[in-house]
This record gives structure tokens, sequence and C-alpha cells, in this order.
């Protein structure tokens, strides 16, 4: 505050020019008596605005009052700040919102294609001899004429539904698949002479179907399933002139038998899921008559054959539902 202007503290340091009156009252008079004082009678103090503590004494102010008034300040402030910042209250502590983590769903309808290959075993038994114009003359006992593999490839399709809990996946399915397996062996009986000439048989499988109920675990978009259910092969059988390559006799059977199987499947995009697959096919026993294909027409023998099929494919399905679910 040195140098600072007396004016700009309101002060003025000018002599007054008029003469200003102080009454003064006599009450023993009962009368007022003015008096007159002259200003200029009176001694004029010598104001610094150089001095502070000029300044303040003319304010009033002392400088202990000073100190005491500053200190009270800082400590109003003080309070105040800390008055603030008892009342802001601590922000709450917000758990974070869990994972969503997509989990694969396999439930729904679904329809697909697939391939691979097969193989069926198939054992022959002689049990009766054809005579042309005759009767067949039963052979007792059989007669084993051998066994053959009928193997090839296959390729086809299935549809089929599937619903899911929890982990557990349970469904039902139709598959139908084209198939070119073929075996044969030359038989045993014809060694004897039975036939009066050498005899090849022959086993062809030019379809088969599958009806079957599955179960299985999903450890999420990764599916283990067993199946099992009703088989059918398309089968055609053939006695062949060894020799000379021409067929003798023919024997054909749609065969319903019962499957097992067990397959590995992926999800590996929405909707698209691919699998590798494996059956086996108790296709049993039955007895047929071969008829000759030739004139004279005649049942030249009857056979009974046992029949079993093992067949591997890889399948790519779509499932019609939502794949993806989310789950916590």
């Amino acid at each position: 505050m040195v140098g600072m202007d007396c004016r700009m503290l309101g002060l003025d340091t000018r002599k007054s020019r008029s003469r200003p009156r102080w009454p003064l009252r006599h009450f023993s008079n009962r009368r007022a008596k003015t008096v007159n004082l002259e200003r200029s009678a009176l001694p004029q103090p010598t104001v610094s605005c150089q001095n502070p503590s000029t300044i303040l004494g003319m304010l009033g102010i002392g400088m202990h009052r000073l100190i005491i008034v500053g200190a009270g300040l800082l400590s109003i402030v003080a309070t105040a700040s800390a008055a603030s910042a008892a009342d802001l209250a601590a922000r709450p502590y917000s758990k974070a919102p869990p994972v969503v983590a997509p989990t694969y769903n396999w439930s729904g309808f679904y329809i697909g294609l697939n391939g691979g290959s097969g193989s069926s075993q198939n054992c022959w038994d002689l049990t009766g001899i054809g005579l042309i114009g005759g009767p067949v003359a039963p052979v007792t006992p059989a007669v084993p004429e051998g066994c053959h593999n009928a193997t090839g490839g296959l390729v086809g399709g299935q549809i089929g539904y599937r619903w899911q809990a929890s982990s557990w996946v349970f469904g039902l399915e139709a598959q139908g698949d084209w198939a070119s397996l073929k075996g044969y062996n030359f038989s045993l009986a014809s060694a004897t002479g039975v036939f009066g000439v050498g005899v090849t048989n022959q086993t062809k499988i030019d379809a088969i179907g599958l009806f079957t109920g599955q179960i299985g675990y999903a450890w999420n978009n990764v599916l283990w399933y067993v199946k099992g259910g009703a088989a059918l092969t398309n089968n055609n059988w053939s006695g062949i002139t060894t020799a000379t390559g021409i067929t003798r006799a023919q024997a054909t059977e749609a065969r319903w038998g019962g499957a097992v199987g067990t397959g590995l499947e992926f999800g590996f995009a929405p909707r698209w899921s691919v699998a590798v697959e494996y059956d086996h096919l108790f296709m049993g026993s039955g007895s047929f008559s071969f008829t000759s294909v030739t004139a004279p027409i005649f049942v030249t023998r009857t056979d009974s054959i046992k029949q079993d099929v093992d067949m591997g494919t890889v399948r790519v399905n779509y499932t019609f539902g939502g794949p993806i679910v989310a789950k916590y």
C-alpha cells in the first residue's frame, strides 16, 4: 500500500474551506449556545499516504486486528473446503458387467449332405438245390460257400431335428445314401460239383437308409453324440459262371436291420456345422431263392446270407434356427 493514493481509500487530505459548527449545549442555563470554532484554529494533522500504518490508522484498523481478521478468513476458507469435500459423496463402486460368452445352440431343424465309404461283409450258406421243372432239394446241413466284403463309396443326405437342454442334445434323424458297394468270392460249394460248373457269388448294395435317435453332449460349438435305430439296405445278389462271367441267377432284397453309431460335430460358422461319423449296421441273416436269368426260368438254389455293414462319412449340416445365444 506504499505510494497508494489516499483518494483510492476515500480519504481527502485537503483542508476544508468551510467552517463547521459543533453545537455545545449548556444545560445548566437550559439554553444552548452555539460556539463557532474556526477549523484553522485547530492543529491540522499531516496525512502521508506513503505510510501504511498511517492509512490503517485512518481506517481505524490496527495491524494486530488485520492479522486476526486474515487468520479468521483463512480458517473459514479451510473449513468451507473441508465441508465441501465431506459433502461430496464418494463415487459408488459398480462392478463391471459380466462378460457375455457366445454359446452355440444345437436346437432346431437341420438338413445336410454326407459322403464317405462303406464295407459290407456277406457270408453265404447253400441251403437248397433247384431242379429244372422240379422242386428245390434241401441241403442239410447247409454248406458254407464263403464270405466276401462288398466295398465302395456312398453319398447322400440327412434331415433331422435336435433340441438342447443345458449341455445335453437330443435328436431324431433320417439319412439316405446312394451306395456302390460290391464284392464277390468263389463259391466253396461249387468245388464239390453241386452246380456242375464253377460259380462265383457276388453282392451289390446300391442304397442304405438310417432312421435313428441321437443323444449327445455339447462343449459350446463341439458336439459328441451317439445314435441308434433302424437300418435298411437294398441288395442284389448274383451267381455268376466263373469261366464266362455270365450271370446265372439273381436274388434281390430290401433288408431291415439295426444300426448304432457315433459322431463328432463342430460348428464352424453360424448355422453351419461339419461332422465325422461312424455307423455299424446289424443286418442279420435271411434266406433267398435265386431265379435263373435265362430260359428255362426256375429256382436254381436257395441260400442263407448273413450281412453286416460298416460305414464312415463326413457330413455338413445347416441348422434352421438361432445357433448363437448369449449366456452369462
